[in-house]
């Protein structure tokens, strides 16, 4: 070999490892300055019912919950020489009902749905002549609905008495309501609120407002815009608990990757790690599918003495049920090498239960750990377990059948490892579901995908969760830097970040089932939105993540649609919107149709799949009804009428230039197929169709230096974010310089937390900016859209799991959280 060539090799190689070691200490630099403080810190995220987060910087700063805000307690303690530490969660007792919700109660009010006269929330108005029902009242396909209302408008009082009590803690009004909402109490107004909609929100009073021993009223009026309604309110009282494990440890370190959340903590002199991890990997079904999530956790001691250590988990039934007022069973077992403590309504009505913001009532819910020296299993009560972990007792129970608002058990896992010195010791705990039945799919009840149709049972999981534990730790370790690594490659560190956060939420806002003859079906839940199953304008904006890791769960999210129609229980020329309401998937049951939308969402996520697998044979597959909705894009849009797109929140409106934007995406994509099919005249026709209702779109939207928010309305102006497809799919259908005027005119546009969605408002959708970002041609521009998205998560004031609606001026959320819509942050990786 040459010499000067291998100099050369030799100092090339060294300029690469150089570069490597360079960009890996940037990255740590950068993430000690920059490091994401994540609305809410994804824990256990398995599918849209077993979910836990924490909403706090620090992991014991507040109760543990689920996406919807409702306590899913999960409460860690370590003991070092004799002093406990509360590393995880926050002791949390259910709260004493005043006045009580529908959740917890029936109750009864007065309602009228015609505007009644002057006064009415007035404690002293005559409210004999309206109609009497029991709470709470909404629209059909709200949860917990007892007195129907189908009008725009409804009007409730509600005469109540609280007993006198000089009881210390603190009370609360708790409140229900979508859409607009006003509340009084005893004539005067408490809540008043813009098109919005929220549960179980938390007011707390004076006692001033209230009369001891005396009749009080509370007057409501709620106005429903668009889609569901409800109403329902209450009073609540804290009850007053001595924290048990009040000293909390030393928070050092929170990183969030694809399926791990990792925390240090200090202890005294010993350090301890955590890390949740929820091995939702894509392209292994049977283990993305598993109900398990682990907790795992590393001890040593830091100044080169020994340590007597001790660790403690802790959960309750609260994971088993919609509210703590139903009664739960919970019981000792074990599995193998396995031991466990189970819980579970003692109704078990499966699938009884629907809609949005709803938990499971069915099934059982695991806390287990592998059999070993120092480890055990135990049952008590919910403040003796604590105090028998800290004075060393070992009294438990085998069985508990309760009701939580009288008593909380406590299941709990304890790992003595007895003297620690600087050699790591470590153990973890598993937390699993067996929901029995999943998923109701046009009539048939369908089993999770890793039951094996029925072949695999919980017990047998647990056991394989616990063999395979250090395989899957590394395969989540391998994915997570994978995920980052792409990411950062494509759009730099903080868009990173986002996709890390993005992964999990998107992932198990679904379930995997297979229908009865064995298709895949990777079914979403519209959370916080309105609890649809299977919603097409979801699934579009979800897909990228899944069309860049694994094409078949978007497959699996696309089939309920094909079948809906195929079938023919879908009968009209246009795709639906959905099939259902979480979990029940037996045809749509949305209010409104989105004939332009949806037809041209399926469309373009079905050439996505070919172009991403490199053939169309899925697509032929489904090639009439593909017609179909081809046929009708070319017939109505160019100039859509009166209806609502994916951003349906925004209201019915016409001439939606970003929707033509779509219907010709659409046109294009089919013709693209069509040529992969070898259907050359067929490709011919549609794709220049396509290129023709561009040209069009190009004079009628024109507005200058930008393109309208609706061809007859000039000076208005909106994301074109569904324009992305013809870069992504290399359609070649509008020219370069539409994306390039939309791109410098939206980074005049933009305010501190993101570019609005369109001059209508200042509010944004966090997944159309990263689309739209993905329209500029170079990184740099693209960051321009990322850092105040970035910077929206980074400082927004609702801790809650990421929403995608919020104020550009303000980071404050509007709506939705926890939905799967941000798999759509991957969008960059898409591109060639």
């Amino acid at each position: 070999m040459n010499k000067n060539f291998l100099h050369i090799t030799i100092f090339t190689g060294f300029l690469i490892l150089l570069q490597l070691t360079t960009a890996a200490q940037n990255r740590k630099t950068n993430s000690n300055i920059t490091e994401m403080r994540a609305p809410s810190y994804p824990l256990v995220t398995i599918d849209p019912y077993t979910s836990a987060w924490s909403n706090a910087n620090q992991l014991f700063d507040a109760p543990v919950t689920h996406w919807t805000g409702r306590t899913h307690s999960l409460i860690g303690a370590l003991k070092v020489d004799g002093k406990v530490y509360r590393f995880l969660g926050k002791e949390e007792m259910p709260p004493k009902v005043l006045v009580p919700m529908a959740k917890h109660n029936t109750w009864t009010g007065r309602y009228t749905e015609n505007k009644p006269a002057k006064g009415w929330e007035k404690e002293s108005f005559n409210d004999n002549n309206w109609k009497v029902g029991e709470g709470a009242f909404g629209t059909d396909d709200m949860p917990m609905r007892n007195t129907r209302w189908v009008s725009k408008d409804i009007w409730v009082r509600r005469s109540f008495e609280v007993p006198v009590t000089n009881a210390p803690e603190d009370i609360y009004l708790i409140y229900s309501h979508d859409d607009i909402f006003e509340l009084y109490l005893n004539g005067e107004q408490l809540v008043a609120t813009e098109y919005e909609w929220h549960n179980n929100v938390l007011l707390k009073l004076d006692r001033s407002q209230l009369k001891f021993g005396e009749e009080n009223v509370i007057a409501v009026h709620c106005h429903n815009r668009t889609g569901g309604g409800y109403v329902d309110f209450g009073i609540i009282q804290e009850r007053e608990e001595t924290e048990i494990f009040a000293n909390t440890a030393i928070q050092n370190n929170v990183e969030v990757t694809a399926t791990q959340t990792k925390y240090n903590f200090s202890c005294g002199s010993v350090d301890l790690d955590v890390t949740f991890t929820t091995p939702l990997l894509p392209d292994d079904l049977d283990l993305l599918s598993r109900p398990v999530s682990y907790v795992s956790y590393e001890v040593a001691a830091t100044d080169k003495k020994e340590h007597d250590v001790e660790i403690y988990f802790e959960t309750t039934p609260e994971w088993a049920v919609n509210e703590p007022s139903q009664e739960v069973a919970v019981t000792k077992g074990a599995a193998g090498e396995v031991s466990f403590i189970k819980a579970g309504t003692t109704e078990q009505p499966i699938l009884g239960r629907k809609g949005d913001n709803v938990r499971i009532d069915w099934g059982y819910f695991y806390l287990a750990t592998k059999q070993q020296k120092g480890v055990s299993v135990s049952l008590n009560e919910y403040i003796k377990s604590k105090k028998d972990f800290i004075g060393g007792g070992s009294d438990d129970v085998s069985s508990y059948t309760v009701k939580m608002v009288k008593t909380m058990p406590a299941m709990a896992v304890t790992e003595s490892f007895g003297n620690v010195g600087n050699k790591t010791q470590s153990g973890y705990v598993m937390l699993a579901y067996d929901d029995i039945e999943s998923i109701q799919y046009f009539g048939d009840n369908l089993k999770a995908w890793w039951t094996k149709d029925g072949k695999v049972g919980i017990n047998d999981v647990l056991i394989s969760a616990a063999q395979d534990y250090a395989e899957i730790i590394k395969a989540c370790e391998k994915l997570d830097k994978k995920v980052y690594a792409e990411a950062e490659k494509a759009g730099g560190y903080k868009y990173a970040k986002l996709c890390e956060l993005a992964f999990r939420q998107s992932i198990a806002a679904h379930k995997l089932v297979k229908d009865t003859q064995g298709n895949i079906l990777f079914l979403s839940k519209e959370n916080f939105s309105n609890g649809s199953i299977g919603t097409v304008d979801v699934t579009y904006p979800s897909a990228p993540l899944f069309l860049k890791y694994n094409p078949e769960l978007l497959k699996g999210m696309l089939n309920p649609i094909f079948y809906y129609s195929e079938s023919g229980k879908w009968t009209k020329p246009f795709a639906a919107h959905d099939v259902g309401s979480y979990p029940l998937a037996n045809g749509q049951t949305y209010g409104g149709d989105m004939p332009v939308e949806e037809c041209g969402n399926m469309i373009v996520l079905a050439a996505a799949i070919a172009d991403v697998e490199g053939n169309a044979d899925y697509a032929a597959e489904h090639w009439e009804v593909l017609t179909t909705w081809a046929n009708y894009l070319m017939e109505n849009g160019l100039d859509p009428e009166n209806q609502l797109c994916t951003d349906d929140f925004a209201g019915h409106f016409a001439h939606n230039v970003n929707l033509s934007a779509k219907a010709i995406m659409g046109i294009a994509s089919y013709g693209k197929l069509a040529e992969m099919l070898g259907k050359d005249d067929v490709a011919e026709k549609y794709t220049s169709e396509a290129k023709s209702m561009a040209r069009e779109w190009m004079k009628m939207a024109d507005d200058g230096d930008h393109y309208r928010l609706t061809f007859d309305k000039p000076g208005t102006w909106s994301q074109k974010y569904n324009l992305v497809w013809d870069k992504l799919l290399n359609l070649g259908i509008f020219p370069e310089e539409v994306a390039d005027t939309e791109i410098a005119y939206y980074l005049t546009k933009q305010n501190k937390y993101g570019l609005p969605l369109d001059n209508r408002r200042t509010y944004t959708k966090s997944d159309w900016i990263v689309w739209t970002a993905t329209l500029a041609d170079d990184v740099e521009t693209f960051q321009k859209f990322i850092d105040p998205l970035f910077d929206f998560v980074n400082e927004t004031p609702n801790r809650v799991p990421m929403s995608d609606w919020y104020e550009t001026p303000s980071a404050k959320q509007v709506g939705f959280q926890a939905r799967s819509v941000v798999g759509g942050y991957f969008i960059k990786l898409l591109e060639k």
